[in-house]
């Protein structure tokens, strides 16, 4: 048996829907692409939605958003504090948009940030506070929204990995200012490659949308305060006012995105299932920590890490689930202060225990929206006799 990580959700829906835009021979973005941000927007109860061509560029253009605002905008050498695990592309704008991050170690159990050093960490020179649900789980917004709001504090919440979580009833993804989320391949609903911007704030959604295409006033209404319409349309065409990016998808990301959003809802209630009959089998196992459900988790992958109680060389589990086909990843990406890229960055760290036991002793396998209760006994045979 095969066990693997990626996998295909699409069907003859998708296929058909693929097949009209190609037969229109319309594939820049169009109406495909709005109506699927609307619908978007609309199922998780916010008010704007921009489509990107990744969820990495929706931290982008989301970020740069933020410099661009008329009222406290973020400057370069602010502070921004971020979890020692995501990602490596929740970190890459926030470099390069000159802010310092401060990194704050993870909850061993939720693989969220811990919110007691969360709060330690909070200064008078914190902006922005970066959270990031890991793998479907929910960060615990309660917390965090309060010490946001107490401290005058920007709440950014990069949900590229937690599609359809909740958190007291409510969806990640719309607790912060600006909110992000991803739609590739592997992940929740997959529009091949894709990501999008989500906010109730009029301000960046207009600035998102000028980003996200060279930076221009097309597609902006005349009234809506970033700039001053001239009466000369030939200028006009061609009005670049923030210094933008091409990040737009095509009209067969949007087309698919119509047709996956539709079946989030069956897709959560499976990933779920198969979460429950994980946990079932591993929840005794004192070999392994796997992730505690904060709310409502929409289930990502399932990650376990051996125990370092026990000194169990991770590599010799690794290798059993090599030679059994069973495919597997290092959590999220890591610890980002173990990669080699960290010395490019401006930052501090607080403490990394927690992170690093994740990163030296964990790994995660998949979890699909189809039934892989067969795949989940291969993989606990496989690891029965370490």
């Amino acid at each position: 048996m095969k066990y693997e990580l990626l996998y295909s959700t699409f069907s003859k829906e998708e296929r058909q829907a693929m097949y009209k835009v190609i037969k229109s021979d319309s594939f820049t973005m169009g109406r495909h692409v709005q109506e699927f941000e609307e619908q978007f927007a609309k199922y998780f109860g916010m008010k704007y939605a921009v489509m990107v061509n990744s969820g990495s560029s929706a931290d982008l253009i989301a970020v740069a958003s933020l410099f661009y605002r008329k009222k406290n905008p973020l400057k370069r050498g602010d502070e921004v504090i971020v979890p020692n695990i995501s990602w490596a592309t929740t970190y890459y704008p926030l470099h390069q948009y000159g802010l310092k991050l401060k990194f704050v170690d993870i909850d061993l159990h939720t693989l969220n940030i811990d919110i007691n050093e969360l709060e330690k960490a909070i200064t008078k020179k914190t902006k922005m506070v970066v959270a990031v649900s890991i793998l479907g789980n929910p960060c615990r917004f309660d917390q965090i929204t309060k010490l946001c709001k107490k401290n005058n504090i920007i709440l950014f919440e990069d949900n590229c990995e937690s599609m359809g979580a909740k958190f007291n009833g409510r969806y990640t993804g719309t607790f912060g200012l600006i909110n992000t989320f991803s739609t590739f391949f592997s992940h929740h609903i997959s529009t091949m490659e894709g990501g999008l911007i989500v906010t109730n704030d009029k301000e960046l959604y207009l600035l998102s949308k000028s980003l996200r295409t060279h930076g221009w006033t097309r597609g902006i209404e005349d009234d809506c305060g970033l700039y001053r319409k001239r009466n000369d349309d030939f200028f006009e065409a061609y009005r670049f006012i923030l210094p933008g990016y091409n990040v737009r998808p095509g009209e067969l990301n949007g087309v698919l995105g119509k047709v996956q959003l539709k079946k989030l809802d069956k897709f959560l209630k499976i990933r779920r299932k198969n979460a429950k009959y994980f946990k079932g089998l591993f929840k005794d196992d004192a070999r392994f920590i796997i992730q505690n459900e904060t709310g409502e988790s929409s289930w990502f992958c399932f990650t376990l890490i051996v125990n370092p109680k026990l000194n169990i060389p991770r590599e010799i589990v690794l290798n059993k689930l090599k030679t059994a086909g069973i495919e597997h990843r290092i959590i999220t990406g890591g610890c980002m202060l173990r990669h080699d890229v960290i010395k490019y960055f401006n930052h501090t760290i607080t403490k990394s225990t927690n992170a690093d036991i994740a990163h030296y002793n964990g790994f995660f396998v998949g979890n699909y929206p189809f039934d892989i209760r067969d795949k989940i006994d291969y993989l606990y045979k496989t690891l029965k006799n370490i």
